[in-house]
């Protein structure tokens, strides 16, 4: 029999008087009797931080590179004592200038040792910190400012021009501002204008030593932050975290880690690149802090991540989908430039070692031989150091999970959460190949169970049971801010509502399998799924990514593509094609390329004939180089993909009408 990764609390039930039936409820093994006890001597973050200052004063805590005649030198560090000693005059400083304990104060900027001084400051004082998108424009900014009625913002240099755009009107409301490093000094007079007081970081510090003022903490109970998510469209929403949300998390994450052989130490080491105004990252730097361990940041170009983790090392990767495919891109782009027979020998390898992980046995004896002689090559361009790798955000290929499962001699799970999560609903497990394609059972303090949704046809009593997840336990969020209608759409009966639709596979493991948002119905009937078909179309080794688009009133798909350009170069010169990458981009027989590579994908996912891609626009730019396209999380915007690439998609549905005739 199978290992059984969840245990069943609650028995499902069919629907009745037009309410959906509901699926039984699972709870982790490790809660089966209950939720565990909680760690009643860590009932905040500002607990967990001063913690671990008196356990680990002198270890590592938080790492950067600063450039150094043109080029980036090597990382340097601040010890937990270190840090604290600053959290303390931040603290203070910002007391000092009037903001009083349970205002809202604003945190914008990429991710740096200035960012956690500025989160943890909060912490200690019992701000609720608000973190605002280092990806988002001016208009949410404003939004945010606006909604959430901060007081004060710690903004990295680069963003301070954009927090005092004209068009943001409600930094009127500010009280202060305090830059990362300095700022321009027409940007200081700016401010200063406005009524706004202004602080350079080191001044801010200098304040804050001469005027040092007793700690306000904040009780389990409070606000931590009010971390607002991006979506799809319209306006962010403002999701209420408590510091028993965050310590909660931590808790569990313990509890979970106990189970296996390899523990975390003081000496690992994670590589932050992922926003820091998002969840995910986060809550892995708050329990790295937690352990002691530390916390080493890019330097700010996510296309040259691959230079700062040669020179940390790390330990811990956490990555989007995105990212990782991207290691699988380079992986595969350096097996092309060797000699067949060398590229033979790698996939022999890569064969031997999968078929001794299925049979069950641990990463680091599946093959030995195959990691010194091909693997150990990979992990080396990773650092040389990683022993583990999470993706989160969106759904991970099954390809590309199994790929780095097996080359990169690290443990590669998946987990799944949100925001309203606090990060985590449910986690895989390492060494588990059962999970592969799946993102594992519920977390620790987490009731899971999967809801009707009739218009898909998802039934959760079902075999297999599948339908829409909805969550309940102790870190679920307090709600929306200022947003009880939105609050109580998600919220019923004390089950959030994701609207993601799972299947629950026998051993207790949940699979994603769809969304009920971005579900369309084309004009013959039929629903599609838009971010599932993107997920099975990003493969096309032609394609660096792609966004798929249906109207209600049509009756076919079409898709924004972005070439890979060595891909689509050395189609040009296979082909005669003499070009620019962007001329190149606007040639029909590209076009028809891509098209007949989109079909090749389709048939072999076996999709259905309105799952087909029957009309393209070829975009030169990555989503990524275009503002406001993706959330910080590298997810599509859709209402603003439309509204970029409208004329375009018009354009390409009239003339497929035209040649049906």
């Amino acid at each position: 029999m199978d290992k059984q990764f969840a245990v069943k609390v609650e028995e499902g039930r069919k629907g009745v008087n037009g309410k959906p039936s509901i699926g039984p409820v699972y709870r982790n093994p490790l809660a089966k009797d209950g939720f565990p006890p909680l760690d009643f001597g860590l009932k905040t973050t500002w607990d967990v931080f001063r913690a671990s200052v008196e356990k680990y004063p002198d270890n590592r805590m938080l790492g950067w590179r600063e450039l150094v005649n043109g080029e980036w030198g090597p990382y340097i560090w601040k010890t937990y004592k270190t840090v604290y000693e600053e959290v303390l005059a931040i603290a203070s400083a910002v007391r000092a200038s009037g903001i009083e304990p349970g205002c809202k104060v604003g945190i914008y900027g990429a991710n740096c040792p200035q960012w956690i001084v500025a989160m943890e400051a909060c912490n200690a004082q019992s701000y609720i910190s608000v973190p605002l998108y280092d990806t988002l424009g001016s208009g949410a900014i404003n939004f945010i400012l606006d909604h959430a009625e901060v007081d004060a913002v710690f903004v990295q240099d680069k963003k301070v021009k954009e927090l005092l755009n004209p068009e943001c009107k409600h930094t009127q409301r500010l009280k202060l501002i305090v830059c990362f490093t300095s700022m321009k000094e027409e940007e200081k007079k700016k401010a200063e204008s406005m009524g706004i007081k202004t602080y350079s970081w080191s001044e801010f510090l200098h304040l804050g030593s001469k005027n040092p003022s007793e700690l306000q903490t904040p009780k389990e109970s409070d606000i931590c932050t009010i971390m607002y998510t991006s979506g799809t469209s319209g306006d962010p929403k403002g999701v209420i975290l408590t510091h028993a949300n965050a310590t909660t998390n931590i808790r569990g994450v313990d509890l979970f880690m106990e189970q296996f052989e390899d523990k975390m130490t003081t000496d690992d080491v994670y590589i932050s690149f992922l926003p820091l105004a998002h969840i995910l990252d986060r809550m892995i730097e708050e329990y790295f802090f937690r352990n002691g361990a530390s916390v080493g940041f890019y330097h700010g170009d996510v296309n040259a991540l691959k230079d700062d983790m040669m020179e940390l090392k790390p330990t811990f990767l956490a990555g989007v989908p995105r990212v990782l495919e991207r290691i699988h891109e380079g992986v595969l782009k350096g097996l092309q430039e060797v000699n067949p027979r060398r590229r033979k020998i790698f996939h022999i390898l890569y064969n031997y070692k999968l078929k001794w992980l299925k049979a069950g046995y641990k990463q680091k004896y599946a093959s030995p031989l195959a990691d010194l002689l091909a693997f150990r090559k990979v992990k080396n361009k990773l650092g040389g150091r990683i022993r583990l790798i999470v993706s989160g955000g969106a759904p991970l290929s099954s390809e590309i999970e199994e790929f780095l499962r097996v080359t990169s001699c690290a443990f590669v799970v998946q987990g799944y959460g949100m925001t309203e999560t606090c990060g985590l609903a449910t986690l895989g497990y390492p060494d588990e190949m059962c999970m592969l394609g799946a993102v594992g059972s519920a977390f620790v303090y987490t009731d899971l169970r999967l809801e009707e949704v009739p218009d898909m046809g998802y039934d959760p009593l079902a075999d297999p049971p599948r339908g829409e997840i909805c969550l309940r336990g102790k870190t679920s969020f307090a709600g929306y801010y200022k947003n009880p209608e939105l609050t109580n759409e998600v919220m019923i009966d004390g089950w959030f509502h994701t609207g993601d639709i799972g299947e629950m596979l026998p051993n207790g493991v949940l699979k994603i399998i769809d969304r009920k948002k971005h579900l369309i119905k084309l004009s013959q009937g039929e629903y599609v799924a838009l971010e599932y078909l993107e997920k099975v179309y990003t493969i096309t080794p032609i394609l660096e990514d792609i966004w798929v688009y249906g109207d209600s009133f049509k009756s076919s798909l079409v898709a924004v593509v972005v070439p890979n350009k060595e891909h689509a170069e050395n189609w040009a010169h296979q082909n005669g094609h003499k070009v620019s990458f962007s001329e190149l981009c606007n040639l029909p027989q590209l076009k028809d390329y891509i098209l007949s590579e989109l079909k090749s994908t389709a048939e072999r996912n076996k999709l259905r004939g309105f799952e087909h891609i029957k009309g393209v626009i070829v975009e030169p730019k990555t989503f990524e180089e275009q503002a406001d396209l993706l959330t910080a999380t590298m997810k599509k915007r859709r209402d603003r993909m439309l509204k970029r690439y409208k004329e375009g998609i018009d354009s390409l549905y009239k003339n497929m009408t035209v040649n049906k005739r």
